[in-house]
């Protein structure tokens, strides 16, 4: 007998651009979101965009420069 385990997506890294959010996988996978999706972001500097960390076990990313966070399934479901 065989078990499926479907695990939960998570966060190695978080690129932001002016145009993008991207994020990186543990599994290998990037996935992006448009920059608009955060108005706090958008805002930002681009030293505040790059101080970033990842919030608990890789569920997402926090930039607490500008208080925002955002979760890697927010990015895949929207």
């Amino acid at each position: 007998m065989t078990t499926a385990v479907k695990a939960e997506p998570r966060a190695k890294s978080v690129e932001v651009t002016d145009e993008a959010i991207m994020a990186r996988l543990v599994d290998g996978r990037t996935i992006s979101v448009p920059l608009a999706w955060s108005w706090r972001l958008s805002q930002g500097t681009a030293a505040e965009r790059a101080r970033w960390g990842i919030i608990g076990d890789g569920e997402g990313f926090n930039w607490p420069d500008i208080d925002e966070g955002l979760s890697v399934n927010g990015m895949l479901f929207g």
